[in-house]
């Protein structure tokens, strides 16, 4: 299967996503994801309830031009926006179109952070454990099952374990995370390789490609309290060892593209048989919040 994500800055507009879109099947995509909220600036680094008009219902305009490119390029999309549930109810959501322009899924985000520059809470609900749209359960599409997690998600093996545990085919993490400018060089570059890392190891652990796609650029703080945010890039997509297949940088524009073979899941795991030596009855510690 080839893969393509997009990474862009918020300066870029729909006009500009549809035409990276038609650039990443020209060049023989299948899947193409965005990164997180892409549609807009970052508004959650502040806490302003104006910004809620920005949300859109499922189906609405958002995913009916999703849909419309999906089918008329026979592509997969993920993309991510802002999700208006119900009065008072909005999510931070990944939407899944199929290459016949159907709605295949959505993912609500499951771990919300709120730290200064970064107030989610204030606008998202976190996703439901149970029902129909429940977390970390992975998308059914003509390429395979997608394990769709956003962001913060990211750091939180055991959401990457859940959808290997419910047979996702890959990983997918829509993404928007960056340095804080007043951060020095050595702080900003031990944060990315943080990042990398634990997505890499994911992919490690549970035999599986990881796709995350990240934006760049720089977005002040329109409520001053902080110095904006630095968009960090360097999207990348992996194999099932954790082999980096390709990566941005932090400074322009991309389109990167990879062949991942699926097959290849079955294979890593015979040789490191993670989940076969699982000690599941001794896990029950997982589900207290702190052991001591």
């Amino acid at each position: 299967m080839k893969v393509a994500l997009i990474q862009q800055s918020c300066q870029h507009h729909q006009a500009d996503n549809e035409a990276a879109i038609q650039q990443a099947k020209a060049v023989g995509a299948e899947l193409v994801v965005l990164s997180e909220l892409h549609r807009h600036p970052y508004f959650c680094q502040t806490e302003n309830a104006e910004y809620f008009e920005l949300a859109q219902a499922i189906p609405g305009l958002y995913t009916q031009w999703l849909s419309s490119l999906a089918k008329k390029l026979q592509l997969v999309i993920v993309g991510s926006l802002f999700e208006r549930r119900a009065a008072g109810i909005y999510h931070n959501t990944a939407v899944v179109l199929d290459s016949d322009g159907s709605l295949a899924g959505r993912y609500r985000k499951m771990h919300i952070p709120d730290d200064p520059g970064f107030y989610e809470k204030f606008y998202f609900t976190p996703g439901d454990a149970l029902g129909k749209y429940m977390g970390f359960n992975p998308i059914q599409t003509s390429l395979g099952k997608l394990g769709i997690l956003i962001c913060w998600d990211q750091w939180f093996p055991e959401a990457a374990r859940l959808m290997a545990l419910a047979g996702a085919e890959i990983l997918i993490y829509p993404t928007a995370i960056g340095w804080n400018p007043g951060d020095d060089r050595a702080e900003q570059q031990r944060q990315l390789d943080a990042w990398v890392t634990i997505q890499r190891s994911h992919a490690i652990a549970n035999a599986l490609p990881v796709i995350s796609c990240n934006r760049y650029g720089f977005e002040p703080d329109s409520s001053h309290a902080t110095q904006g945010i630095q968009f960090w890039g360097n999207s990348f997509i992996t194999g099932s060892q954790g082999e980096i297949f390709t990566q941005a940088d932090n400074e322009q524009a991309e389109i990167l593209c990879s062949e991942i073979d699926l097959q290849a899941t079955e294979s890593t795991r015979r040789i490191w048989p993670y989940l076969r030596d699982r000690r599941i009855d001794a896990y029950t510690g997982l589900k207290a919040r702190y052991l001591s």
